[in-house]
């Protein structure tokens, strides 16, 4: 059983951090290796057309970079944390934040699936919404409890306001 975050202010020892059951970037990672093992070893039952699935790739590539590239540059200019398991200091919602609860984990899907079409990879593709599901399971959920509880009316607010994904 995890331990609560502590409330802003507390001494009592609990982290003040979201007790992710899963890291993001390995919710994505494995199902992603999985499916070009898969592609690898068996093939893959549909053949992907190389130019149009380079050409969107790209552009999910560049989305990705903005993207997060702005979302973290927000974080960090409001001072909190930057990487995933870190201790929110405010609810931000401005730029990204004021479409998603979720960009920098969005960014991260659109980059998984720019690296699929790269490949290219028919099972990896397949396989997105296995990482989704695993980076909702291990970490936005664990993340919503940790923020409601640390900012209450406050985040339910921004819930209310602001879409989970988009």
């Amino acid at each position: 059983m995890t331990r609560p975050a502590a409330a802003p202010g507390d001494r009592s020892g609990m982290r003040d951090a979201p007790a992710y059951r899963i890291w993001p970037p390995l919710a994505l990672g494995v199902p992603l290796i999985a499916g070009f093992v898969l592609t690898a070893v068996v093939g893959d039952p549909v053949a992907l057309p190389p130019a149009p699935t380079r050409t969107v790739a790209i552009v999910l590539i560049v989305a990705f970079a903005a993207w997060n590239g702005w979302a973290i540059w927000l974080m960090g200019r409001h001072r909190t944390a930057l990487l995933p398991g870190g201790a929110t200091s405010t609810i931000l919602d401005r730029g990204p934040f004021r479409v998603s609860r979720n960009p920098l984990y969005l960014g991260l899907i659109a980059l998984y699936v720019a690296l699929a079409l790269l490949w290219p990879s028919f099972w990896a593709l397949v396989l997105v919404p296995v990482g989704v599901a695993g980076v909702w399971w291990g970490a936005v959920v664990p993340e919503e409890k940790y923020l409601r509880a640390k900012f209450g009316p406050e985040y339910d607010a921004y819930c209310a306001r602001v879409r989970r994904w988009l």
